[in-house]
């Protein structure tokens, strides 16, 4: 299953934590307003995956689904360049699921470098279930069902999409060699014309025998301008190209996510657990009495001492909101004591505000009209099972579990 034409498709989900803060629009939102605007996007509610470490509060997921998707909508997240929905009105993920746990070596699950790092920190919960140790092969199939070949992740979750890739190719493997592939590859050759099929044999010749990697990337990009043949048969050309059977399971390749640069109120990461945050929909009187009485340089004791940005949290709040004019001003005024650090803070404090302003008037429209939310969310549900189903049945079929 592969995405329609030469637009990329990307796959992103977020855990439903409730109402959203700076962290999360600084290091996934922006960036997904971004991506929208270039490619296929599905971004999901990924209610099921929330679950695998909090199962025993499930209570309060609910609330917190339809408080993201507020937030998500209120930033700038369109419905109508992106397909949002949430995980489990997609059961086609819970199939293709539970269908690679059946080739999914348990080694690979027990290797993801995260699987120990995460029980180590949640030491406090039980989670020693198939929940927990399976969530990345869940995470694959959220990926593999919409045949999503770009997936943007921060550094800590590249080895997920590495294995998602690693069983797409194991599946392809195995399943992806059908009954007369040849010479089902040559017929559909032949379909695409005298003149791209010249082009398609001389670039699998270029690539299968001097190993051009360029002609593989012309080539694939062939495929998909070739809107006469079938997706079975671009699909079985493209495994073809690299020797192997049918391209079942698209292989995703991870798109490296901007580290958020947004800090929390005590220069530690932003973050609810460590109550730093600043929320989205937060009372603006309430921003300013956070940000005004955040901690500053130490060393600044008193109005006349000299102080040091580079060891303050209110300047890493500057490196975000301030230009370099009011950089070198609080820098100037900082090391002399000739600005106090209430004055410094007030250009940070100005900007979050005005970053704030639209968005949480949108937040308003959309809390008064719940309905139009889960709409919204009801639509692109909808759009996410035809894609997801297509796949299904492929698999399915190349699985041997079609009877009819």
């Amino acid at each position: 299953m592969v995405a329609i034409g030469n637009q990329s498709r990307v796959l992103s989900g977020m855990r439903p934590t409730g109402r959203l803060h700076l962290g999360h629009y600084h290091g996934v939102l922006k960036n997904w307003v971004k991506l929208q605007q270039e490619f296929d996007c599905f971004f999901f509610v990924a209610d099921w995956h929330a679950l695998t470490t909090h199962y025993e509060d499930s209570q309060i997921i609910a609330d917190n689904v339809w408080d993201m998707v507020i937030d998500w909508l209120a930033v700038g997240v369109n419905p109508g360049s992106a397909k949002l929905f949430i995980q489990s009105y997609v059961p086609e993920h819970a199939e293709l699921h539970l269908l690679l746990s059946m080739v999914t070596p348990l080694g690979w699950l027990e290797r993801v470098p995260s699987y120990k790092d995460q029980q180590e920190k949640l030491r406090e919960r039980d989670l020693a279930t198939y929940g927990f140790l399976g969530y990345p092969l869940l995470q694959g199939a959220d990926i593999l069902i919409y045949g999503a070949d770009k997936v943007p992740v921060g550094e800590d979750q590249v080895a997920h999409v590495e294995l998602t890739r690693e069983i797409a190719r194991r599946f392809n493997h195995l399943y992806g060699r059908e009954p007369g592939f040849e010479e089902a590859a040559h017929a559909a050759i032949k379909k695409m014309g005298k003149k791209n099929a010249r082009l398609y044999k001389d670039l699998l010749k270029r690539y299968q025998e001097q190993g051009d990697h360029e002609a593989l990337e012309v080539a694939r990009a062939l495929l998909k301008e070739q809107q006469n043949l079938a997706i079975s048969d671009r699909e079985r050309l493209a495994g073809f190209l690299e020797g192997g059977g049918r391209m079942i399971l698209t292989e995703p390749q991870a798109l490296l996510a901007p580290a958020s640069k947004m800090p929390g109120l005590d220069g530690q990461k932003m973050s609810k657990s460590y109550g730093n945050t600043i929320s989205l929909r937060e009372d603006p009187e309430a921003i300013r009495e956070k940000l005004r009485t955040m901690p500053t340089d130490p060393a600044r004791v008193r109005r006349t001492d000299p102080g040091n940005p580079d060891i303050c949290p209110v300047w890493q709040l500057h490196e975000v909101y301030s230009g370099d004019e009011v950089k070198d001003w609080v820098r100037e005024g900082c090391t002399t004591a000739g600005i106090g650090c209430l004055d410094c803070k007030q250009p940070v404090i100005d900007s979050v505000l005005a970053e704030l302003a639209p968005i949480q008037e949108r937040a308003r429209e959309f809390e008064r009209d719940q309905e139009r939310v889960r709409a919204i969310i009801n639509e692109g549900s909808e759009a996410a099972r035809d894609v997801a189903r297509e796949t299904l049945d492929e698999v399915r079929q190349a699985m041997g579990l079609v009877y009819s």
